[in-house]
């Protein structure tokens, strides 16, 4: 990569994303997975706490990633209505991915809701 452009950042960015997921999913699954006996200083919860995060936004940026490069009226090496299909994919994943993770589940939300009860 040339990082020449804000694209090959966000790439750069969804590759991070991606590899801080991979560790936190292969960590959970090891430590589910440990013999009771065999006490690590690693806490499960926070595994599963980043795991779900970064699925999260990883799914998001691949769907701005999808939406940008096959938005209408850009030139793209297929055919249109493939262009088409992956831009209504980006637009469908970014509109079903799991938003509660971090509204309703977030530590900001629950203190601003609470604050303005």
């Amino acid at each position: 990569m040339k990082f020449e452009s804000s694209l090959d950042f966000f790439i750069l960015f969804i590759v991070f994303i991606k590899l801080v997921f991979l560790l936190s999913a292969v960590g959970h699954v090891v430590l589910t997975h440990l013999p009771k006996s065999i006490k690590l200083n690693i806490d499960d919860a926070k595994l599963v706490y980043w795991k779900e995060r970064t699925e999260f936004i990883f799914v998001a940026s691949m769907s701005i990633l999808l939406i940008y490069h096959f938005r209408p009226g850009h030139n793209k090496p297929i055919s249109s209505e493939s262009a088409l299909l992956f831009f209504l994919f980006g637009c469908i994943s970014i509109v079903t991915a799991k938003w509660n993770i971090f509204f309703a589940e977030g530590k900001w939300y629950k203190t601003i809701s609470a604050s303005l009860q």
